[in-house]
Formats: C-alpha cells, sequence, structure tokens
C-alpha cells in the first residue's frame, strides 16, 4: 500500500500525525479511473471535515489527489482510502479551526465476493455513527470475536433492540418483493445510498428487531466493496438472499461510474 499527502509521496512526519486517532475517511473501489458514487463520497468527507475540525475541503482538491496518486502508482484499478486529520490537532485546545491534510492510500482493488455468511448479532452501539471516523477498535474487535465463535462477521443492534449496522456494512431485508431498510442510527454508506436510489420507491424504511427477523425472507449486506448474501443471523436463516443479492448486483450494474479525471 503507497502514501500520499496533499499530493506528494507521504513523509514519515506525514504518517506520524495521520496515526492519532483523530479523523474520518472514506474507502472506496476505482475501476478505469472512475468511482460509482464519487459525489457521496466527497460529500461524506467534505461533512466530516466540516463536523471534526471546523474547516472546510474541496472535493475538487481531493480528487485531484485521488488521481494523482493513481497516476504516480501507475494503475486505474485500485482500492482507496482517503483519510483527513490534521498534523496540527491539539486535544487540549480541541475547538481551534485548523487546516486539514489529505492522506490517500492506494493497493490493489478489491471485490468481496457474493459468498452467504453467517453472522451474530451483538448490542453494540458506535459513537458518532453518522461519521465514518478512525475509531475502528470496536469494529475489528467485534469482528474477531464472531470469528472465534464461528461466525463471519457481526451485525449490530442498538439498546433498543434494533437492527444498525454491521461492523463494516450496512444491511437491507427482503420480505416477499418488498425491500426494508432498517430505521436505527448507523453510519449511511455509499453503497446502501446507491442501492436506495436504484429500488426508489421500491424500498421501506422501517425498525427492524431481533424478536422480529422471522418476517423476512431475505438479508443482504453492502459496502463499498461489493454486496453479499447473509445466510443467516443467530439462528435466523434466510432462504431467499441469494436472490435479493442478484437483483442488488443488477441494480448497481447499471449505476454510472464517475470519472475521476
Amino acid at each position: 500500500m503507497k502514501h500520499y499527502c496533499n499530493g506528494r509521496p507521504a513523509t514519515a512526519d506525514d504518517l506520524a500525525g495521520a496515526v492519532v486517532n483523530y479523523g474520518h475517511f472514506t474507502s472506496l473501489q476505482v475501476r478505469g479511473g472512475a468511482v460509482q458514487g464519487l459525489d457521496l463520497h466527497l460529500r461524506r468527507l467534505r461533512q466530516g471535515t466540516t463536523e471534526l475540525f471546523g474547516s472546510t475541503l474541496e472535493g475538487s482538491q481531493v480528487q485531484a489527489w485521488i488521481l494523482a496518486a493513481l497516476q504516480a502508482e501507475g494503475v486505474v484499478d485500485a482500492s482507496v482510502r482517503v483519510t483527513v486529520f490534521a498534523r496540527g490537532f491539539d486535544f487540549r485546545q480541541p475547538l481551534q479551526v485548523l487546516p486539514v491534510d489529505v492522506l490517500v492510500a492506494v493497493s490493489a482493488p478489491v471485490t468481496l465476493p457474493a459468498t452467504p455468511r453467517r453472522v451474530r448479532s451483538v448490542v453494540y452501539q458506535r459513537e458518532m455513527p453518522e461519521l465514518k471516523h478512525v475509531g475502528t477498535f470496536a469494529l475489528f474487535q467485534h469482528r474477531r470475536l464472531a470469528l472465534q465463535a464461528g461466525f463471519d462477521d457481526a451485525l449490530f443492534v442498538d439498546g433498543q433492540g434494533r437492527v444498525s449496522e454491521g461492523t463494516t456494512w450496512n444491511v437491507l431485508f427482503g420480505r416477499g418483493d418488498e425491500v426494508v431498510w432498517p430505521q436505527a442510527e448507523a453510519l449511511r454508506g455509499t453503497q446502501e445510498r446507491l442501492l436506495q436510489a436504484g429500488w426508489g420507491g421500491g424500498a421501506v424504511l422501517e425498525p427492524v428487531t431481533l424478536a422480529g427477523l422471522g418476517r423476512f425472507d431475505a438479508a443482504v449486506a453492502c459496502n463499498a466493496a461489493g454486496v453479499w448474501p447473509l445466510a443467516a443471523i443467530d439462528g435466523v436463516g434466510f432462504a431467499r438472499s441469494e436472490a435479493l443479492c442478484e437483483r442488488a448486483l443488477g441494480l448497481l450494474a447499471e449505476t454510472p461510474w464517475q470519472p475521476l479525471g
């Protein structure tokens, strides 16, 4: 994985500033120099910068830095992570309005296979779930514990018993021909937004509880790297998850890719 900071190869000092646990990011897949939902990724970065640092971030500048990093690596297909931080951030003076630094990491492209997975539920609520912030310790630890217990991943449920999101993915459910998105506080992913736009009025938003999972016959997970069916959540199986996954993949196949250049 190669890193570029503010449009130039990252130095040790750049990376030292980025390890402070205060910042936000987005992860995206690039194919042929283009990104699905590029505008959504850039909007996420702008909003996070205003929220955490009180400053602005020009989407066009971020776009140019991503493109420059890809050109430096000589690739048009890649996985890219864009992290926004501030080397001048001081936790003792967190109200300072600071110029931000942008770290672009380029690695090999990834497409997660549409392999059915079994997940277990965990009562957990991310801090400030609306932000894709760098506080990811609990996400990875819950996934690790789920794997140790014989599952493929973990699904988060809030204190009211409502399904919210997976460790690094969103979830949707099927009920006959109806598509249901769970109504709870969660990070609203770019892939989720694209699928919601594709389904349009054909999808509904409602609270989904663990006790009510038996009302659904399908469940699908999604993030920027792919879409995959959920075979079961805890002991509840979903017979039509693979069919719903195929529908979702079909919608994404019709979603245009936005060029970086």
